[in-house]
């Protein structure tokens, strides 16, 4: 479900459900003269989208493309980066999921593939945006609960409650789109043969191989680039991303 189509009385059923809702995160960034520049929005949508096909219960936010893009690859002017900085990027997902929690949702899943290579350590994007879900955590727990509410006797069984998956600190969860054992098996690189493939496979209109230069040095590799390929990272994105969504959160 799209939940810009979504009538009130489906969001209502979605809440009723717990159903995952999904925030596609991501960036515009230089990726080389064939690929397009929102490659790192692109594949979490496009994955989504294919997971939305199968049927698998879902509700997808609009894509967020306005991520700290970064000028480390290439200067802005000509190239198409744009670069919105973090602190400006944590209120505004910390005002997001507020909103998103007072509508009632409480199975949250952003989803990114920009820069998380090193996810359990991060970087600016996905950063502020997991800084910004405990805050907006914390303020819908001291507007609900009222302040003093973990050390209130009512939760001296918050520990054992996480056993079990009551934790409120699940309601938002960031994620990278590819972890550790799929990087493991496939290339992660910014506009090689890896991210070339992948794009190839869920989104061919964004890449124009006859467009292609090897002048620096994160491009060579992807004139080897097939679709074939990328549909091997996509598979095991997919199987992941069907894991993750299917966990029950309280």
């Amino acid at each position: 479900m799209r939940y810009e189509l979504m009538l009130p009385g489906a969001i209502r059923r979605a809440i009723a459900q717990n159903t995952p809702v999904v925030l596609p995160i991501g960036v515009l960034e230089y990726h080389g003269e064939h690929l397009g520049v929102g490659l790192d929005t692109l594949v979490v949508v496009r994955c989504l989208e294919r997971l939305e096909g199968e049927g698998l219960p879902m509700v997808i936010m609009p894509p967020f493309y306005y991520g700290a893009g970064s000028y480390i690859v290439e200067g802005p002017k000509g190239n198409g980066t744009v670069q919105v900085d973090s602190g400006v990027l944590t209120p505004f997902a910390k005002e997001l999921f507020v909103s998103l929690l007072r509508i009632g949702f409480r199975n949250i899943h952003g989803f990114i593939h920009h820069q998380s290579e090193n996810f359990l350590q991060g970087m600016p994007t996905d950063l502020a945006f997991r800084l910004g879900a405990r805050q907006a955590t914390f303020e819908i727990l001291g507007c609900e609960r009222g302040e003093g509410w973990w050390g209130n006797e009512t939760m001296s069984d918050y520990y054992g409650g996480h056993s079990e998956g009551d934790n409120p600190f699940n309601w938002i969860r960031v994620h990278p789109l590819m972890d550790e054992a799929i990087i493991s098996s496939y290339e992660f690189d910014h506009a090689g043969i890896g991210e070339t493939s992948l794009l190839m496979a869920l989104d061919p209109d964004g890449v124009q191989m006859d467009k292609f230069t090897d002048e620096r040095w994160y491009l060579r590799g992807a004139d080897k680039a097939t679709p074939v390929h990328g549909e091997e990272a996509v598979g095991k994105i997919l199987a992941r991303l069907r894991r993750i969504l299917a966990m029950e959160v309280k």
